[in-house]
């Protein structure tokens, strides 16, 4: 299985090229398997699985989401397909005439494991190679036309094509000629790379589905980048910073001082770097200066025998003392 990303910084290293990219997410299908039930809203981390989507394609200059309108943690373009319902080509379609990118990411909205490296990475490839798309494929070997990026000038041309072609068998000509019309139809005409990728590719189509992306995340490698990725969200905050530091800063402050030292003395880290302009660069500094006091002041402790000693810290007696608290 590939290996779980982060979810890190997602805009950043996006562009493939002088006019960036647009992303087209679609959220309007009726969740079948799962009786009809909200899926975009489904919450992964406490978060709808539609803002953690969101949140991957972040770097997009213009993103549009194909579904009826609903509060976002991010600002979108918001359309549908006509009729509703009509199916992910339509809908495809529908979103793509509010895109003016060379390169569009397509995606759906119920990907928990979307993050900035996956689409990075889409991008980058397509930008690199003289392919029409290039996809997710998934832990079977699937193809995930709707985890991809796509020129878009091969997907309209491809798209007018299956319209001419029902038109020219005396189907409606207009826009419901896409509709019922299944993905493969496009994707089958297209010259497209494969990338394998079992997390980013995994979707929430059942509830089973949701109950191991809830469980992934609590696992212990992801949970703290996870929580970090959300919390940011909450609070619409974009900053990216090297969050070593701080886990490095709070373990010294915990063990070096007392136990909730660590987090006070993170805030007071955070509260400095934002007074000082903010940005990761001023979080860093921060950070070494109250690292370095925290080290005096075991160092001090260690002389005086007044305060526990760096290695012996005030936690628990069944903890262990160098992990950090990620947990």
């Amino acid at each position: 299985m590939t290996a779980y990303e982060p979810p890190g910084d997602p805009g950043a290293g996006t562009d493939p090229g002088p006019g960036g990219y647009d992303a087209v997410v679609l959220a309007g299908g009726a969740a079948r398997r799962l009786g009809g039930a909200d899926k975009p809203g489904l919450r992964v981390g406490g978060r709808p699985l539609l803002d953690r989507v969101l949140t991957a394609c972040a770097g997009a200059r213009t993103t549009v989401v194909v579904a009826d309108p609903r509060p976002t943690a991010r600002p979108v373009t918001w359309t549908r397909e006509d009729p509703p319902g009509g199916g992910p080509l339509a809908a495809l379609a529908a979103g793509l005439r509010h895109t003016t990118a060379e390169h569009v990411l397509v995606v759906s909205a119920d990907l928990p494991f979307l993050a900035g490296p996956t689409v990075r990475r889409l991008l980058s490839a397509l930008a690199a190679g003289d392919a029409d798309g290039v996809l997710l494929t998934d832990a079977d070997g699937r193809d995930q036309p709707l985890v991809a990026a796509y020129r878009a000038s091969a997907l309209r041309r491809e798209l007018a094509a299956l319209a001419r072609d029902r038109a020219g068998r005396g189907e409606r000509a207009d826009r419901a000629r896409l509709t019922g019309l299944p993905l493969r139809r496009l994707t089958g005409a297209l010259r497209l790379t494969r990338v394998p990728d079992a997390v980013a590719s995994f979707d929430c189509d059942t509830w089973d589905d949701l109950a191991t992306a809830r469980a992934r995340i609590r696992e212990h490698g992801h949970v703290l980048d996870e929580w970090i990725s959300a919390a940011k969200d909450e609070l619409g905050i974009d900053l990216d910073v090297d969050t070593g530091i701080l886990l490095d800063l709070a373990r010294d402050a915990a063990h070096g001082v007392a136990r909730p030292a660590a987090p006070l003395t993170t805030f007071l880290v955070g509260y400095a770097a934002g007074r000082a302009g903010g940005g990761p660069e001023a979080v860093a500094e921060t950070a070494r200066k109250a690292a370095a006091l925290a080290r005096r002041w075991a160092e001090e402790a260690a002389d005086t025998g007044s305060a526990p000693v760096r290695g012996k810290p005030d936690v628990a007696p069944d903890a262990t003392p160098d992990t950090r608290p990620d947990a």
